[in-house]
């Protein structure tokens, strides 16, 4: 029973320990364990995976996904962070600068402000075209001249009292519309996703005048295409107590745990511990700490069991950059497959 046991908890944890982390790699391969049936069914695979989301609001999704393998969650990952397509200032024609912002720095500042625009709705613009089309490419003008307030008092030390335009902000930007754009997309869906990032500051008599072209971009062309602030995962928390802890050893358990993973509750008298929220829990370690309650606590992580943070720039919501994530990755198989018909039938 005992070695079951054991083999159940190498198949499905990852242990963390004092000095050091076991069972860190997949091992659930066919023929690995004895009376174990680890070959691929489609059946069984659809029958214990799932998502189940947690969390949504405009730009933030946490969602769980169980019942797959790190290399496919890591695939999500990085395509949402690479390969989900934006669009992005990809070109600045610069008429006049006479900030102390030089053209290069200005042009990567404004080439990293996210651009609300679907991306889907245009195409990838052809390598080596100069000129843009209403189908590849969005214009923005940027003109701003900073000038003395006339009706500032004379005593102010205060440049927004003292200074007009003395600080360039996104929402100076204006869309220009190309060939048919004023007609397929209505006043205000193409604009910077934020109108209060700051690009620069001026003063009396400087002025900034530039045009901005916009294009479809992946981020691992440039990180300016990525379409989210972060986009991360973790594996579900699992935490064991592997005999009662009672009196202020409960109380002093609780301490070493984050908020609302371990409760303490009166039963008949007693102070007792029990896990109440492991998802909680960021794996400090600090239980370890202690000599006494380190060997009353077992922490693990459940192996299949992933917890998905997706934070969007605002481009697009979150959920839809997963579910353009999810078919990214179906054209990546679909490929591979491909690849293989053509090797057999060569």
């Amino acid at each position: 029973m005992a070695a079951a046991q054991a083999v159940e908890e190498m198949r499905s944890r990852v242990v963390l320990g004092e000095f050091g982390v076991r069972n860190v790699h997949t091992t659930d391969f066919p023929g690995n364990y004895s009376g174990y049936d680890d070959a691929w069914d489609q059946d069984r695979f659809e029958k214990n995976f799932r998502v189940d989301v947690v969390h949504m609001d405009e730009n933030t999704l946490e969602f769980d996904m169980v019942g797959i393998d790190a290399a496919i969650a890591n695939a999500f990952r990085r395509i949402l962070l690479a390969e989900v397509p934006t669009m992005a200032v990809e070109k600045v024609l610069v008429y006049n600068n006479t900030s102390i912002v030089q053209d290069e720095i200005l042009a990567h500042r404004l080439g990293l402000i996210p651009i609300h625009a679907d991306p889907r709705l245009f195409e990838y613009r052809n390598q080596g075209d100069e000129e843009g089309t209403e189908i590849d490419t969005l214009q923005f003008r940027l003109q701003v001249r900073c000038t003395r307030n006339p009706h500032a008092a004379k005593d102010s030390s205060d440049p927004n009292e003292l200074y007009v335009n003395h600080k360039v902000y996104t929402r100076h930007m204006t869309w220009v519309p190309l060939g048919n754009q004023a007609d397929l997309f209505p006043e205000g869906t193409i604009r910077p996703v934020h109108d209060d990032i700051l690009i620069a500051q001026l003063r009396p008599g400087q002025e900034i005048d530039l045009l901005m072209h916009c294009v479809k971009g992946i981020g691992k062309d440039h990180a300016k295409f990525s379409p989210v602030a972060t986009a991360s995962y973790r594996l579900l928390p699992d935490i064991t107590l592997l005999e009662p802890v009672e009196g202020e050893a409960a109380e002093e358990l609780s301490r070493c745990f984050s908020p609302g993973v371990i409760e303490v509750h009166e039963v008949q008298g007693k102070k007792v511990a029990r896990v109440a929220n492991p998802r909680l829990d960021t794996f400090s370690r600090e239980v370890f700490r202690n000599e006494k309650l380190k060997k009353v606590v077992r922490l693990a992580r459940v192996r299949d069991h992933y917890i998905f943070s997706v934070e969007s720039t605002g481009v697009l919501p979150p959920d839809v950059l997963v579910s353009e994530a999810i078919k990214v990755l179906m054209g990546k198989c679909r490929r591979f497959l491909d690849e293989l018909d053509a090797v057999q039938m060569d």
